[in-house]
């Protein structure tokens, strides 16, 4: 049997010089996880999602604020604001309309909220009208308003539309 392996000797002598050089593993594993790590954080690049934006409570800005991504808002805002995630916070006042995925209100809103799912909690205060997909109003929360569903509420004309094709039919 071991002449066996002696005849094999080549091909484990290369196999032994390749557990050899791992021995030195300085040089060969930054090699081989340098080529894998791009792989691995291009894979993982699209996961990662950013954190949201803070407007702190001491900061007021004037204007229109647009983003893909989730804003936090404790300070004021006078402006329309368009977001994925917009969290409204107990001290915020927004003046303007808010336009969002997920809209989360626990501070005071005086204009039109749009949103596919919108929440009001206890301590929210809204003055305006809200058109959502999904909507819910915690008891304690003050409302002003008027409430209409729409199948996309991002959309300003998606309701208006269809009316507008049935009046010229009318005429």
């Amino acid at each position: 049997m071991f002449s066996k392996s002696k005849i094999n000797d080549p091909a484990p002598n290369k196999d032994s010089e390749a557990a050899a050089k791992p021995a030195t593993p300085a040089s060969s594993a930054p090699q081989t996880s340098t080529p894998s790590s791009p792989s691995e954080f291009k894979a993982s690049a699209p996961k990662a999602k950013p954190p949201a934006s803070l407007l702190s409570a001491d900061l007021h800005v004037t204007g229109n604020m647009k983003t893909t991504g989730d804003i936090q808002v404790e300070g004021t805002v006078e402006g329309d604001i368009r977001a994925h995630l917009l969290t409204i916070g107990e001290s915020a006042t927004i003046k303007g309309e808010v336009i969002a995925d997920d809209v989360v209100i626990n501070g005071r809103i005086v204009g039109r909220v749009r949103g596919l799912k919108v929440r009001l909690t206890s301590t929210a205060r809204v003055e305006g009208d809200i058109i959502h997909k999904t909507i819910a109003i915690e008891s304690g929360a003050h409302f002003e308003g008027s409430v209409q569903r729409q199948d996309d509420p991002l959309n300003p004309g998606a309701k208006s539309a269809p009316a507008a094709k049935a009046n010229p039919a009318a005429e």
